[in-house]
């Protein structure tokens, strides 16, 4: 048992450190990942490589290409679409589950997030901002019992961060994000559900919106 488990590990560690080089950057759009060279840059054989590299397909951001391997997938305005029309079914429908249940302890969380959404905005560090703005929308779900639907919505606010990188190119596009998540904390606490849950699906269109516009532009579509 322990030699699957270290080896399940393993791969675990290269999905983790693979889906930040693609988001980041280093690994742009249309790369070519090759599993030799992978596994020779990690220490590792081909094995935990190709299964690191099936997950990050699983996830949008490589795709197989017979007699080519892993290819990073290109910036799709069809993908935004896609990822956005379910996180406006899923993300409020969770939240109507889960809100009616906070306690002083969870919003003591979400405050703390919100703390540490300043100094990732005034350090224009966009890589932690990614990570505090699926752990603050992920925190919101906490009481949902609906782990199917929160593990999706995992993998839908990954793939929402290599966009949004794009799009939070300066402060005032964080800035917005962080007002509007702290609206989202005071209809919360004042029981406001149903308000809050409407707030939310406009706060995910809204991104939408800006990102069809920014990415459009970065990669030329229309």
């Amino acid at each position: 048992m322990k030699g699957p488990l270290k080896h399940r590990t393993l791969s675990a560690a290269i999905v983790d450190q693979l889906r930040q080089s693609i988001l980041d950057g280093t690994y742009p759009a249309g790369s070519q990942l090759r599993q030799d060279a992978l596994g020779e840059a990690y220490g590792v054989s081909r094995i935990p490589v190709r299964e690191a590299l099936f997950q990050l397909e699983a996830e949008g951001l490589v795709r197989i290409v017979p007699q080519k391997g892993a290819i990073v997938s290109e910036l799709s305005l069809d993908e935004i679409n896609d990822v956005f029309d379910l996180r406006r079914i899923m993300e409020p429908r969770l939240l109507a589950q889960s809100a009616p249940h906070f306690v002083a302890e969870d919003f003591a969380g979400l405050d703390h997030i919100q703390k540490r959404f300043e100094k990732a905005i005034k350090a224009r560090n966009i890589s932690e901002w990614g990570q505090l703005n699926a752990d603050f929308h992920m925190a919101l779900y906490a009481h949902a019992r609906r782990p199917r639907t929160k593990a999706i919505v995992v993998a839908l606010l990954q793939t929402s961060d290599r966009y949004t990188r794009l799009q939070l190119s300066n402060t005032k596009a964080m800035g917005k994000a962080e007002k509007e998540h702290a609206h989202l904390i005071e209809l919360c606490r004042a029981q406001e559900i149903d308000k809050a849950c409407h707030f939310l699906e406009q706060h995910i269109e809204a991104v939408r919106a800006d990102l069809l516009r920014v990415v459009g532009g970065s990669i030329g579509l229309r």
